[in-house]
Parts: C-alpha cells; structure tokens; sequence
C-alpha cells in the first residue's frame, strides 16, 4: 500500500475497535498520500448495529475528503457486510489466507468470499497454492508470491548487540518470528525442546486465537512477545538456524510465509515443515531444509552444521530478482487494464 500510494491516494480501514461513547473515525496520516482509518465505536454497540455504524463512517469519510469513484481493495470479504453502497471504479479481492481455514472464522466467511468473487475484477492471491485454488471460481486471478525487503532484513547478516531480552539467551539458538497460533505444531515445539535442551529455542511473536497455558513450558523455550517490523532484524542476527514449525493443518493449507525470504535475506540456513509454498520452490532449490515432525530435530542438526555460507549466493541471485517494488508494478498494471 504504500507503493501504491506513490500513485493515489490510500484509505487503509482497519478493524474497528470498540472504546469510545460515541463513534469517530481516527484517520492518520502515514504518508503523503497514505492514511490509516480506525472506526472506533461505543462499548457496546450491538453485533448487528456495527455495518451499519460502519456504513455511515465511510460514507462521511467520503464525502468529506471528495473520495469519487474509488478502487475497492479487499483483504477480507467480511468488509462487504458495510461497503455494499460504495460505488466503486474497481473492486480488487486480495486474498494472502484462506481466512475460512482459521479458528474462529465467522460463520458467514464463505458465504461473503463467494459474493467478493462474484464482485472482484481482479483477483490476487499471497502464494501459488491458494492461486490454484482461487482460479477454479474467478477468471482473472493473478498470484504474488511474498516478496522481501532485502536491505531491511539484510541487516541481520552484520554483527550487531542482541536485543536486552535476546542477549542472555545461550546458544545454539533456534529462532521464529511471526502469530503465535493454531498454525504452529505446539507438539513439534515441544518434542524439539525435550529431545535437544542444550539448544534455545526464541519465539517472538503475539500469542492469537490460542490459550497461552497450552503453549510448551520448558527452560529452553523463550517467548518474547510481540516486536516492531524494524526490529525483527536485530533478532534474527541472533540466531543460529530459523525455523518454521508450522502444523500440516487446514490452516496452513495454503499459506505462504513472507518470513521464508526474510529468514534467506537476513543469512540464517531454514528449516520448514513441508508446506506447499515453502517446498515449491525453496525446497525444490535446496534453499530450506524441510522436514516433517519425525525428522524436524535431524534437519536442524543440519542446518546447524552447514550454516548459511554455501547457500549465500544464490540466495542473492534469488534476492535479486525479487521485489515489492516489482510486484507492485506488476498489479499497477493489471489494475490499469481493468479501469474504465
């Protein structure tokens, strides 16, 4: 979105929150022509009042910044319950999860993604797997693997202090960064932690949707909570091999990590458990090592002992020809075709 906003303007609405006597709108401005917009709504307003409260908001926040014809963008179809009226020049569904797979997905999800579908004049997806299954109900649907901000993550292969709550941790240390949830394998996590105590294993990360008592409690697991986008690499200059636990899981039938590039572009060896977007082409290459539970402990021994120096070059190869600048050159197009 920011790419995008070098172009027009960008209303990013996020959620709405619900902390306030009488509903507002926060709008920020990120940027020249970037603008967060956070609804903010009484305590508490009914289930079925908020498309409505919502509605009303956006219709405002139209009319008061001379917002014409705008380009529907859709991260989520349950927007669709309070955007029905806006009248559109475009209507793009972004689509980087099959969000139905996740707990507590809203009953009505796949009855609004099959509305979107419907809407949509372009359709992108976050990865290949999803792409193939998008395209079976749209005819123009267009994958974007995850791309990297090579320099940021880059970083992390310079020798820098460790982050105050990093520093003691001993090593060897295992590391993941990302949502804490039910598309991590707990059982994985903690078989790892029991079989091998002298290695650490770091989890930064919110802890979402799953009840934190069932996490694995052991010595040599460290969960540091949530950190800032520009810090994620002062903790991967930390670690010793990166690792991707996922559970094999509806949830992670069709996600593609944007981390298995940044993990690449930060010099740290990978290990993933085989999901479809990681394997197809990181593993295919011989960039990450992948392994299912059974095998995930021997993988890392692996990782460990060959390091990151025999993959560097052709990581940057790889790194080379990737970009979000690209990527977002490549949907400008697409929606410049389709405008009328």
């Amino acid at each position: 979105m920011q790419r995008c906003a070098r172009e027009r303007r960008v209303f990013f609405v996020e959620e709405p929150t619900f902390d306030e006597e009488q509903p507002q709108l926060s709008v920020e401005r990120i940027d020249e022509n970037l603008f967060v917009v956070v609804p903010r709504l009484p305590r508490e307003t009914p289930a079925e009042a908020v498309p409505r409260l919502l509605e009303a908001a956006l219709g405002k926040l139209s009319d008061d910044l001379q917002i014409e014809a705008p380009i529907g963008w859709y991260y989520t179809p349950m927007a669709l319950d309070w955007t029905s009226k806006l009248k559109t020049s475009l209507v793009v569904y972004d689509c980087m999860d099959q969000l139905s797979a996740f707990n507590g997905a809203p009953p009505r999800l796949r009855e609004r993604e099959i509305e979107l579908l419907q809407r949509a004049d372009l359709v992108f997806t976050g990865g290949t797997s999803l792409y193939e299954e998008k395209r079976r109900h749209h005819s123009n649907v267009h994958a974007f693997p995850s791309s990297v901000d090579a320099a940021h993550f880059r970083a992390a292969r310079e020798r820098r202090e460790d982050p105050a709550d990093q520093l003691p941790i001993a090593r060897p240390r295992l590391g993941f960064y990302g949502v804490i949830d039910e598309r991590l394998d707990l059982v994985l996590l903690d078989g790892m932690a029991r079989a091998r105590p002298d290695w650490q294993l770091v989890m930064v990360g919110p802890v979402v949707k799953i009840d934190p008592s069932t996490l694995p409690r052991l010595p040599n697991i460290h969960y540091l909570g949530q950190k800032d986008y520009r810090d994620l690499p002062a903790y991967l200059a930390g670690w010793d091999v990166a690792i991707m636990p996922f559970a094999e899981n509806e949830a992670t039938r069709y996600i593609s990590p944007t981390k298995t590039l940044e993990y690449l572009a930060g010099g740290r060896p990978v290990v993933s458990t085989p999901i479809h977007d990681v394997v197809h082409p990181y593993g295919d290459q011989g960039l990450v090592e992948i392994a299912r539970r059974d095998g995930f402990v021997r993988a890392v021994e692996r990782a460990l002992a060959s390091g990151f120096g025999p993959l560097a070059t052709r990581v940057d190869e790889l790194l080379a020809s990737t970009s979000w600048d690209e990527t977002w050159s490549r949907m400008s197009r697409l929606i410049q075709r389709e405008l009328p």
